[in-house]
Protein backbone atom coordinates (compact mmCIF):
# COMPACT_ATOMS: atom_id res chain seq x y z
CA UNK A 1 0.00 0.00 0.00
CA UNK A 2 2.87 2.35 0.78
CA UNK A 3 4.37 1.75 -2.65
CA UNK A 4 1.00 2.49 -4.28
CA UNK A 5 0.73 5.75 -2.34
CA UNK A 6 4.24 6.86 -3.32
CA UNK A 7 3.71 5.99 -6.99
CA UNK A 8 0.48 8.00 -7.13
CA UNK A 9 1.98 10.99 -5.32
CA UNK A 10 5.07 10.93 -7.54
CA UNK A 11 2.75 11.04 -10.53
CA UNK A 12 0.59 13.91 -9.26
CA UNK A 13 2.70 15.93 -6.78
CA UNK A 14 6.47 15.31 -6.34
CA UNK A 15 6.58 17.58 -3.28
CA UNK A 16 3.99 15.52 -1.43
CA UNK A 17 5.82 12.41 -2.63
CA UNK A 18 8.94 13.56 -0.78
CA UNK A 19 7.00 14.33 2.37
CA UNK A 20 5.14 11.02 2.28
CA UNK A 21 8.45 9.20 1.83
CA UNK A 22 9.66 10.83 5.05
CA UNK A 23 6.46 9.77 6.85
CA UNK A 24 6.89 6.17 5.71
CA UNK A 25 10.52 6.18 6.84
CA UNK A 26 9.45 7.52 10.24
CA UNK A 27 6.68 4.90 10.43
CA UNK A 28 9.17 2.14 9.68
CA UNK A 29 11.41 3.36 12.51
CA UNK A 30 8.42 3.49 14.87
CA UNK A 31 7.35 -0.06 14.00
CA UNK A 32 10.85 -1.57 14.22
CA UNK A 33 11.77 0.25 17.42
CA UNK A 34 8.33 -0.05 19.01
CA UNK A 35 8.14 -3.80 18.44
CA UNK A 36 11.16 -4.14 20.72
CA UNK A 37 9.76 -2.03 23.54
CA UNK A 38 7.97 -3.39 26.58
CA UNK A 39 4.46 -2.02 26.03
CA UNK A 40 3.09 -3.48 29.26
CA UNK A 41 3.28 -0.07 30.88
CA UNK A 42 0.48 0.87 28.47
CA UNK A 43 -1.41 -2.40 28.36
CA UNK A 44 -1.40 -3.02 32.11
CA UNK A 45 -1.36 0.51 33.55
CA UNK A 46 -4.81 2.16 33.70
CA UNK A 47 -3.25 5.44 34.89
CA UNK A 48 -1.22 5.79 31.70
CA UNK A 49 -4.14 4.87 29.44
CA UNK A 50 -6.48 7.33 31.14
CA UNK A 51 -3.80 10.02 31.16
CA UNK A 52 -3.29 9.63 27.41
CA UNK A 53 -7.06 9.64 26.88
CA UNK A 54 -7.62 12.90 28.75
CA UNK A 55 -4.59 14.48 27.10
CA UNK A 56 -6.13 13.72 23.69
CA UNK A 57 -9.42 15.26 24.88
CA UNK A 58 -7.60 18.45 25.90
CA UNK A 59 -5.98 18.61 22.46
CA UNK A 60 -9.40 18.29 20.80
CA UNK A 61 -10.75 21.10 23.00
CA UNK A 62 -7.73 23.23 22.11
CA UNK A 63 -8.28 22.63 18.39
CA UNK A 64 -11.92 23.66 18.60
CA UNK A 65 -11.08 26.97 20.24
CA UNK A 66 -7.61 27.89 18.96
CA UNK A 67 -6.85 26.16 15.67
CA UNK A 68 -7.15 27.89 12.31
CA UNK A 69 -10.02 26.93 10.05
CA UNK A 70 -8.81 25.08 6.95
CA UNK A 71 -11.40 24.26 4.27
CA UNK A 72 -14.16 24.93 6.77
CA UNK A 73 -12.79 22.55 9.41
CA UNK A 74 -10.74 23.03 12.59
CA UNK A 75 -8.82 19.76 12.67
CA UNK A 76 -5.11 20.54 12.74
CA UNK A 77 -2.48 21.81 15.15
CA UNK A 78 0.47 23.39 13.33
CA UNK A 79 3.92 23.11 14.94
CA UNK A 80 6.93 24.26 12.98
CA UNK A 81 5.46 23.37 9.61
CA UNK A 82 4.14 20.04 10.87
CA UNK A 83 0.35 19.65 10.86
CA UNK A 84 -0.99 17.17 13.37
CA UNK A 85 -4.58 15.95 13.69
CA UNK A 86 -5.44 15.32 17.37
CA UNK A 87 -8.29 13.03 16.33
CA UNK A 88 -5.68 10.43 15.34
CA UNK A 89 -4.25 10.47 18.86
CA UNK A 90 -7.82 10.32 20.18
CA UNK A 91 -8.43 7.10 18.22
CA UNK A 92 -5.25 5.58 19.62
CA UNK A 93 -6.04 6.55 23.21
CA UNK A 94 -9.67 5.40 22.85
CA UNK A 95 -8.56 1.96 21.65
CA UNK A 96 -6.22 1.59 24.63
CA UNK A 97 -8.87 2.86 27.05
CA UNK A 98 -11.67 0.65 25.73
CA UNK A 99 -9.33 -2.36 25.53
CA UNK A 100 -8.66 -2.04 29.24
CA UNK A 101 -12.32 -1.37 30.01
CA UNK A 102 -13.79 -4.32 28.09
CA UNK A 103 -11.05 -6.78 28.99
CA UNK A 104 -12.07 -6.42 32.63
CA UNK A 105 -15.82 -6.32 32.01
CA UNK A 106 -16.08 -8.78 29.16
CA UNK A 107 -18.79 -10.91 30.74
CA UNK A 108 -20.77 -7.92 32.04
CA UNK A 109 -20.23 -5.60 29.03
CA UNK A 110 -23.98 -5.29 28.36
CA UNK A 111 -24.92 -4.14 31.85
CA UNK A 112 -26.52 -0.72 31.61
CA UNK A 113 -23.81 1.07 33.60
CA UNK A 114 -21.03 -0.50 31.54
CA UNK A 115 -22.69 0.42 28.24
CA UNK A 116 -23.18 3.98 29.46
CA UNK A 117 -19.62 4.42 30.71
CA UNK A 118 -17.97 2.87 27.66
CA UNK A 119 -20.19 4.98 25.39
CA UNK A 120 -19.14 8.09 27.30
CA UNK A 121 -15.49 7.34 26.55
CA UNK A 122 -16.31 7.28 22.82
CA UNK A 123 -19.02 9.95 22.73
CA UNK A 124 -16.84 12.67 24.27
CA UNK A 125 -14.14 12.68 21.56
CA UNK A 126 -16.77 12.00 18.88
CA UNK A 127 -18.72 15.10 19.95
CA UNK A 128 -15.60 17.27 20.03
CA UNK A 129 -14.60 16.06 16.57
CA UNK A 130 -18.12 16.59 15.20
CA UNK A 131 -18.00 20.21 16.37
CA UNK A 132 -14.95 20.88 14.15
CA UNK A 133 -16.97 19.70 12.05
CA UNK A 134 -15.49 16.32 11.07
CA UNK A 135 -18.40 13.89 11.08
CA UNK A 136 -16.43 11.22 9.23
CA UNK A 137 -13.92 10.87 12.07
CA UNK A 138 -16.77 10.99 14.59
CA UNK A 139 -18.35 8.01 12.83
CA UNK A 140 -15.05 6.10 13.02
CA UNK A 141 -14.76 6.80 16.76
CA UNK A 142 -18.30 5.55 17.44
CA UNK A 143 -17.70 2.52 15.19
CA UNK A 144 -14.69 1.56 17.32
CA UNK A 145 -16.88 1.60 20.43
CA UNK A 146 -19.67 -0.31 18.68
CA UNK A 147 -17.25 -2.99 17.52
CA UNK A 148 -15.89 -3.47 21.03
CA UNK A 149 -19.39 -3.79 22.44
CA UNK A 150 -20.68 -6.21 19.79
CA UNK A 151 -17.70 -8.54 20.20
CA UNK A 152 -18.45 -8.73 23.92
CA UNK A 153 -21.73 -10.57 23.36
CA UNK A 154 -25.16 -9.26 22.37
CA UNK A 155 -28.18 -8.39 24.47
CA UNK A 156 -30.96 -8.31 21.86
CA UNK A 157 -33.32 -6.16 23.91
CA UNK A 158 -30.73 -3.49 24.65
CA UNK A 159 -29.42 -3.68 21.09
CA UNK A 160 -32.91 -2.90 19.79
CA UNK A 161 -33.30 -0.01 22.25
CA UNK A 162 -29.89 1.28 21.20
CA UNK A 163 -30.96 1.12 17.55
CA UNK A 164 -34.04 3.25 18.28
CA UNK A 165 -31.96 5.75 20.26
CA UNK A 166 -29.47 5.94 17.39
CA UNK A 167 -32.25 6.87 14.98
CA UNK A 168 -33.40 9.64 17.31
CA UNK A 169 -29.82 10.92 17.64
CA UNK A 170 -29.37 10.94 13.84
CA UNK A 171 -32.60 12.93 13.40
CA UNK A 172 -31.49 15.35 16.13
CA UNK A 173 -28.06 15.81 14.52
CA UNK A 174 -29.64 16.36 11.11
CA UNK A 175 -31.94 19.08 12.41
CA UNK A 176 -29.61 20.77 14.88
CA UNK A 177 -25.97 20.23 13.94
CA UNK A 178 -25.43 19.19 10.33
CA UNK A 179 -24.48 22.15 8.18
CA UNK A 180 -26.22 22.69 4.83
CA UNK A 181 -23.28 21.41 2.78
CA UNK A 182 -23.18 18.22 4.88
CA UNK A 183 -26.90 17.68 4.39
CA UNK A 184 -26.40 18.28 0.67
CA UNK A 185 -23.68 15.60 0.56
CA UNK A 186 -26.00 13.03 2.06
CA UNK A 187 -28.89 14.06 -0.17
CA UNK A 188 -26.52 14.02 -3.15
CA UNK A 189 -25.49 10.48 -2.24
CA UNK A 190 -29.16 9.45 -2.19
CA UNK A 191 -29.65 11.11 -5.59
CA UNK A 192 -26.31 10.65 -7.43
CA UNK A 193 -27.61 12.18 -10.68
CA UNK A 194 -28.42 15.50 -9.04
CA UNK A 195 -26.05 18.50 -9.35
CA UNK A 196 -23.08 16.75 -11.07
CA UNK A 197 -21.17 20.05 -11.19
CA UNK A 198 -21.91 20.88 -7.56
CA UNK A 199 -22.36 18.67 -4.53
CA UNK A 200 -21.84 15.43 -6.50
CA UNK A 201 -18.84 16.71 -8.47
CA UNK A 202 -16.19 14.87 -6.42
CA UNK A 203 -17.96 11.52 -6.65
CA UNK A 204 -18.71 11.93 -10.35
CA UNK A 205 -15.05 12.62 -11.12
CA UNK A 206 -13.95 9.70 -8.94
CA UNK A 207 -16.31 7.33 -10.75
CA UNK A 208 -15.09 8.62 -14.12
CA UNK A 209 -11.48 8.06 -13.05
CA UNK A 210 -12.16 4.49 -11.94
CA UNK A 211 -14.61 3.67 -14.72
CA UNK A 212 -12.29 4.85 -17.51
CA UNK A 213 -9.23 3.00 -16.18
CA UNK A 214 -9.91 -0.40 -17.68
CA UNK A 215 -8.21 -3.49 -16.32
CA UNK A 216 -4.60 -2.31 -16.69
CA UNK A 217 -5.11 1.44 -16.31
CA UNK A 218 -3.87 4.41 -18.35
CA UNK A 219 -0.28 4.22 -17.16
CA UNK A 220 1.99 6.23 -14.90
CA UNK A 221 1.29 9.97 -15.20
CA UNK A 222 -1.38 9.40 -17.85
CA UNK A 223 -4.54 9.65 -15.74
CA UNK A 224 -6.51 12.48 -17.30
CA UNK A 225 -8.83 13.12 -14.37
CA UNK A 226 -5.89 13.26 -11.96
CA UNK A 227 -3.27 15.02 -14.07
CA UNK A 228 -5.65 17.68 -15.39
CA UNK A 229 -7.00 18.47 -11.95
CA UNK A 230 -10.56 17.25 -12.46
CA UNK A 231 -10.34 14.81 -9.53
CA UNK A 232 -10.34 16.79 -6.26
CA UNK A 233 -8.28 15.71 -3.25
CA UNK A 234 -6.39 13.21 -5.40
CA UNK A 235 -3.67 12.95 -2.74
CA UNK A 236 -5.95 12.26 0.24
CA UNK A 237 -9.68 11.43 0.05
CA UNK A 238 -9.55 10.17 -3.55
CA UNK A 239 -6.05 8.74 -3.79
CA UNK A 240 -7.52 5.29 -4.35
CA UNK A 241 -9.41 6.56 -7.41
CA UNK A 242 -6.29 8.35 -8.67
CA UNK A 243 -4.25 5.16 -8.31
CA UNK A 244 -6.86 2.99 -10.05
CA UNK A 245 -7.09 5.46 -12.95
CA UNK A 246 -3.40 4.99 -13.75
CA UNK A 247 -2.94 1.35 -12.71
CA UNK A 248 -6.36 -0.06 -13.49
CA UNK A 249 -8.70 -2.47 -11.80
CA UNK A 250 -5.78 -4.87 -11.43
CA UNK A 251 -3.81 -2.29 -9.44
CA UNK A 252 -6.84 -1.52 -7.30
CA UNK A 253 -7.36 -5.22 -6.53
CA UNK A 254 -3.69 -5.53 -5.55
CA UNK A 255 -4.05 -2.62 -3.12
CA UNK A 256 -7.25 -4.07 -1.64
CA UNK A 257 -5.70 -7.54 -1.35
CA UNK A 258 -2.66 -6.05 0.40
CA UNK A 259 -4.89 -4.19 2.82
CA UNK A 260 -7.01 -7.25 3.56
CA UNK A 261 -3.82 -9.25 4.20
CA UNK A 262 -2.72 -6.69 6.81
CA UNK A 263 -6.20 -6.75 8.36
CA UNK A 264 -6.20 -10.56 8.47
CA UNK A 265 -2.79 -10.64 10.17
CA UNK A 266 -3.91 -8.12 12.81
CA UNK A 267 -7.02 -10.20 13.56
CA UNK A 268 -4.98 -13.43 13.66
CA UNK A 269 -2.51 -11.93 16.13
CA UNK A 270 -5.43 -10.80 18.29
CA UNK A 271 -6.94 -14.30 18.28
CA UNK A 272 -3.60 -15.84 19.26
CA UNK A 273 -2.85 -13.25 21.98
CA UNK A 274 -2.49 -14.59 25.49
CA UNK A 275 -4.64 -12.04 27.36
CA UNK A 276 -7.80 -10.02 26.84
CA UNK A 277 -6.02 -6.66 26.86
CA UNK A 278 -3.91 -7.66 23.87
CA UNK A 279 -6.89 -9.22 22.09
CA UNK A 280 -8.91 -6.01 22.42
CA UNK A 281 -6.02 -3.78 21.30
CA UNK A 282 -5.74 -5.89 18.14
CA UNK A 283 -9.52 -5.65 17.76
CA UNK A 284 -9.34 -1.86 18.06
CA UNK A 285 -6.73 -1.59 15.31
CA UNK A 286 -8.73 -3.96 13.09
CA UNK A 287 -11.92 -1.92 13.63
CA UNK A 288 -10.13 1.34 12.81
CA UNK A 289 -8.56 -0.03 9.63
CA UNK A 290 -11.74 -1.75 8.44
CA UNK A 291 -14.03 1.22 9.11
CA UNK A 292 -11.77 3.75 7.39
CA UNK A 293 -11.18 1.42 4.45
CA UNK A 294 -14.90 0.76 3.99
CA UNK A 295 -15.83 4.46 4.19
CA UNK A 296 -13.00 5.66 1.93
CA UNK A 297 -13.39 3.07 -0.82
CA UNK A 298 -17.17 3.32 -0.56
CA UNK A 299 -17.07 7.08 -1.14
CA UNK A 300 -14.61 6.65 -4.05
CA UNK A 301 -17.04 4.22 -5.67
CA UNK A 302 -20.07 6.40 -4.91
CA UNK A 303 -21.78 3.85 -2.65
CA UNK A 304 -21.25 5.95 0.50
CA UNK A 305 -21.34 9.70 1.14
CA UNK A 306 -18.03 11.59 1.01
CA UNK A 307 -16.88 12.24 4.58
CA UNK A 308 -13.17 13.03 4.21
CA UNK A 309 -11.95 9.74 5.73
CA UNK A 310 -8.56 8.61 4.44
CA UNK A 311 -7.48 5.19 3.23
CA UNK A 312 -5.23 3.78 6.01
CA UNK A 313 -1.53 3.82 5.05
CA UNK A 314 -2.42 4.87 1.48
CA UNK A 315 -3.71 8.45 1.64
CA UNK A 316 -1.25 11.28 2.18
CA UNK A 317 -0.87 12.41 5.79
CA UNK A 318 1.60 11.95 8.62
CA UNK A 319 -0.72 11.98 11.64
CA UNK A 320 -2.62 8.88 10.58
CA UNK A 321 0.45 6.98 9.44
CA UNK A 322 2.39 7.58 12.66
CA UNK A 323 -0.46 6.78 15.07
CA UNK A 324 -1.39 3.64 13.16
CA UNK A 325 2.30 2.67 13.18
CA UNK A 326 2.36 2.92 16.97
CA UNK A 327 -0.56 0.51 17.14
CA UNK A 328 1.13 -1.80 14.62
CA UNK A 329 4.30 -1.81 16.74
CA UNK A 330 2.24 -2.81 19.79
CA UNK A 331 0.61 -5.58 17.75
CA UNK A 332 4.04 -6.78 16.60
CA UNK A 333 5.19 -6.95 20.21
CA UNK A 334 2.07 -8.92 21.10
CA UNK A 335 2.86 -11.32 18.26
CA UNK A 336 6.43 -11.82 19.47
CA UNK A 337 5.21 -12.63 22.97
CA UNK A 338 2.33 -14.88 21.85
CA UNK A 339 3.98 -17.11 19.26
Amino acid sequence: MGAASLVSLLSSDPVLFSRQLIWYAAALVVILAGSRLDWHFIINEPVFRKGLYWFSILLLVFVNFQAETVRGVKSWISLGGFDFQPVELAKLSLILTLAGFFSRRYVAAWLGKNIALSFFYAALPAALVAIQPDFGSAVVVIAIWGGFLLTSGVNKKRLFVGFLISILIIVFLWVSFLRPYQQERILGFLNPNADPLGINYNVVQSKIAIGSAGFWGKGFGAGSQTQLGFLPEAETDFLFAAFVEEWGIFGGLVVIASFLTVLYRVIKIGVMAGNNDSKFIALGLALTLATQFFINVGSNLGILPVTGINFPFLSYGGSSILTLSILVSIIQKIKIESY
